[in-house]
């Protein structure tokens, strides 16, 4: 059973970066693609940006394209979310998931077989 913990976000104002990490146990991260979703309130969870397992290839969310970059270090067992020009409606509880259906990056949540506890990001105006 595979367990994630995310850590890294906080309270920041617009145009600042923030670094999410994304820690797994009880597994070997190189064998799941892996994929950071989050959800603000009142809103449906969303997809922000997927890997593969390899690290090799990535895929995201129009709106994040260029300002978030998604990346791992399997030999850490860790995969990180780096946020920047950081906007209000960027403001949600960010989850890290890991998938292991397929080695591609994957946008669909319903994919995912393991899910972190999720680590809120704000950003202020």
């Amino acid at each position: 059973q595979v367990q994630l913990a995310e850590s890294g976000g906080g309270l920041v104002q617009a145009g600042d970066s923030l670094r999410l990490s994304c820690a797994a146990s009880g597994g070997t991260l190189s064998d799941f693609a892996m994929g950071w979703f989050r959800q603000a309130p009142g809103k449906q969870r969303q997809f922000v940006a997927a890997i593969s397992s390899g690290g090799g290839s990535t895929f995201y969310l129009e709106s994040v394209e260029g300002r978030f970059t998604i990346s791992r270090d399997n030999a850490r067992n860790t995969v990180y979310l780096q946020m920047s020009g950081l906007r209000p409606e960027d403001t949600a509880v960010y989850y890290c998931a890991a998938d292991s259906k397929v080695s591609g990056p994957d946008p669909v949540e319903s994919e995912y077989d393991y899910w972190g506890q999720g680590t809120q990001v704000t950003v202020s105006s």
